[in-house]
């Protein structure tokens, strides 16, 4: 009897209750179950965009067969004859919403500076932040309204002076008919800016105080802390933002097409008028019937998707570079 006790005292108790037990087999498999389930929803949304892209490229393949490659650097643009050239519309797309990052990345930055470090009240913070934010819930349409009858009246004498003062330069040197490059440019500055500053600033409050700390400690000024800490720190999260913002100016559709003025035409001036892929597909696209009419929007459809897509993979590029660069 002493030996049976012995030996059964001898044998290691692994201390784990088998209640215990089962709730970690439980929770592992809830996991794994997460895991999955936002894997399938992860090639849903994956499977949408390239289902979405096939068709697009199958209406577009007869204009594509009739027109080939060189339809992205003809101008031509006839309907009754038939002929039909996208660059024009690749122009206008690339110009308003370069304008609108150029102006909206030091605006959107600056907007998160002032709303995340404590330069002003928090009172008067938190108000400027959530009005900036709230700007991106205004429909386009509205914006677009705003633009005809408040925007182009008001900005029309600035663009007269801008030819008058500097018209022996080629991007005024047109007369202002009040629609314009420009103007859809400012315009798309507005719509991106909610996008930029309120992404920057939640990259800018994630950077770790003791960044902040470890250089205030070695004597920088508050600004050079700004300027060479935390600005590099969060820089993939703000060429990120910037990004975002890029997409949302080459697709917006409304609002561009209320204020470019429409026409077709390739011009240096940023006080021409001009028009954008989205601008006549949404004038057009209506009034179309099956035809290269059709078929060339279409073909305008899968161009605007690939830029829109080359966008975004360069953007995974930066960021990837820019954050190998800060670890290093």
């Amino acid at each position: 009897m002493n030996a049976d006790l012995s030996s059964s005292s001898s044998i290691p108790s692994t201390g784990v209750n088998p209640e215990q037990d089962i709730s970690r087999k439980g929770n592992f498999l809830m996991d794994e179950g997460f895991v999955y389930i936002t894997l399938g929803f992860a090639v849903i949304a994956a499977g949408l965009i390239f289902w979405m892209a096939a068709i697009i490229t199958q209406k577009a393949w007869p204009a594509l067969q009739t027109f080939g490659i060189s339809f992205i650097w003809s101008t031509d643009w006839s309907v009754p004859a038939e002929k039909f050239g996208a660059l024009p519309y690749i122009f206008g797309t690339l110009v308003t919403a370069g304008i609108a990052l150029l102006l909206a990345v030091p605006i959107g930055i600056s907007v998160a500076l002032i709303t995340s470090e404590n330069f002003l009240p928090q009172w008067v913070r938190t108000p400027l932040g959530f009005i900036v934010e709230l700007i991106a819930a205004i429909p386009s349409v509205i914006i677009g309204l705003w633009g005809i009858f408040v925007f182009i009246p008001v900005f029309l004498p600035v663009q007269q002076f801008l030819h008058q003062t500097l018209g022996w330069f080629p991007l005024f040197s047109s007369e202002p008919p009040g629609p314009g490059i420009l103007v859809a440019g400012l315009i798309l500055t507005v719509m991106i800016l909610p996008t930029i500053s309120s992404i920057s600033r939640d990259v800018l409050r994630s950077v770790p105080v003791t960044l902040r700390s470890a250089s205030m400690a070695l004597g920088a000024t508050r600004w050079e802390t700004i300027f060479r800490v935390m600005l590099p720190a969060a820089a993939s999260g703000i060429v990120g933002a910037s990004i975002l913002g890029l997409g949302r100016a080459l697709g917006e559709t409304m609002a561009v097409a209320m204020v470019i003025g429409n026409t077709k035409r390739i011009t240096p001036s940023l006080l021409d008028s001009a028009s954008t892929i989205p601008a006549v597909l949404a004038n057009e696209f209506a009034e179309s019937h099956d035809g290269l009419h059709l078929e060339s929007l279409m073909l305008l459809g899968v161009i605007l998707f690939i830029l829109t897509l080359a966008v975004n993979i360069a953007a995974v590029w930066i960021i990837q570079a820019l954050s190998l660069k800060g670890r290093e």
